[in-house]
């Protein structure tokens, strides 16, 4: 049956309109999924892990569960440790591995790399300039650490070069020091080595390593500054305020967190201009997996409560002591709010009584 033009016309620019309508959305909904991943993915090298492959991680869990049989690596170990640590920061994309299709999951992977490696970038460009103000507030060398130029940083730094020289090396000895920045085979600055700048005072006991490890005041400024805010770095010598420490205890607690700020802080005080995995004779991964190990692979139950301790000494100096764990109902009710509430109810009572 004959129709007009001006009718089919009409009905074929509704159609066109509704195409045009539809494709938006989807647009939308891309763009919005996108920023999602992205955002979420800024959380990755800051709380799971600083150089492993997500693809690594959810392909050995995969691995675990198809073979259970297979003995496992001490690499595959860390992978797995990393997946779990990944699934509490994103405690959605386990379940989103397993409904997506493989092109999608490939698709939702990469973007959440692309906000963790973005995350990374952002934490290093600011430690480049804090920690060099810290070292100048604390040492005041002569000349001063330069917060945008990293060319004079390292070992042709003297404080610099102290704050990364090996522990078992005395920075103050001409040898040592012309050594190092001679780089001879007799003092090899590897991964192998902890970094002065992880003790507390920058100072070892040689009689025992563990004492005074990971409690410098220069890591407790790089993690507030990091999980924080910079301007909560400004003050370290006590407790945390305790600000919201109900809801953040528990970051300082992650072994990840810790490991990831110390990496950083190493890259930081070295002259390295751009983020590498190797600087050197220094292998940053590797000493990222020994942090992690310091932490994961104790000896025994011993050495757990003494990790147990160190954490909690972070969860004290990030965030403050808490207590409302023992806030019982009878101490509470000796309070004033309750003892107020008594006596309103008390004086209520009595007028009632003399009517």
């Amino acid at each position: 049956m004959p129709t007009s033009s001006s009718a089919r016309a009409k009905r074929r620019i509704a159609a066109l309109e509704e195409e045009l309508e539809t494709m938006r959305q989807e647009r939308g909904g891309k763009q919005r999924s996108t920023t999602y991943y992205v955002a979420q993915g800024r959380a990755i090298r800051r709380m799971v892990c600083l150089y492993s492959s997500l693809e690594d991680l959810v392909a050995e869990n995969d691995r675990r569960y198809e073979d259970r049989s297979q003995d496992s690596t001490m690499e595959q170990d860390r992978w797995q440790r990393g997946y779990i640590e990944l699934t509490r920061t994103l405690p959605w994309l386990h379940t989103k591995l397993g409904n997506l299709e493989h092109d999608e999951c490939d698709d939702m992977l990469k973007k959440l790399k692309k906000g963790a490696d973005a995350a990374r970038g952002d934490d290093t460009s600011s430690l480049k300039e804090l920690v060099a103000t810290w070292v100048n507030q604390d040492f005041r060398p002569s000349p001063l650490v330069k917060p945008n130029d990293k060319h004079l940083r390292g070992f042709a730094s003297d404080i610099c070069g102290k704050l990364l020289c090996p522990a078992e090396w005395d920075w103050n000895s001409d040898r040592v020091k012309a050594g190092i920045r001679d780089r001879t085979s007799d003092y090899i600055v590897s991964e192998n080595s902890w970094p002065l700048f992880t003790y507390e005072n920058y100072s070892i006991n040689r009689d025992n390593l563990e004492e005074g490890f990971l409690r410098s005041k220069l890591l407790v400024l790089a993690f507030k500054a990091i999980f924080t805010s910079p301007s909560s770095a400004k003050e370290v010598d006590g407790d945390g305020d305790g600000a919201d420490i109900l809801e953040n205890n528990r970051r300082a607690r992650r072994k990840s967190d810790q490991t990831k700020v110390k990496t950083c802080v190493r890259f930081a005080l070295s002259s390295v201009s751009s983020w590498r995995t190797v600087d050197g004779d220094f292998d940053y991964e590797a000493f990222w997996n020994n942090i992690v190990d310091f932490f994961e692979d104790t000896p025994g139950p011993v050495a757990r409560r003494r990790m147990d301790k160190l954490l909690e000494w972070w969860t004290r100096k990030i965030f403050g002591t808490n207590h409302r764990e023992d806030l019982t109902p009878d101490i509470v009710s000796h309070m004033s709010v309750n003892q107020l509430a008594e006596q309103r109810k008390a004086m209520e009572d009595a007028v009632f009584d003399s009517d």
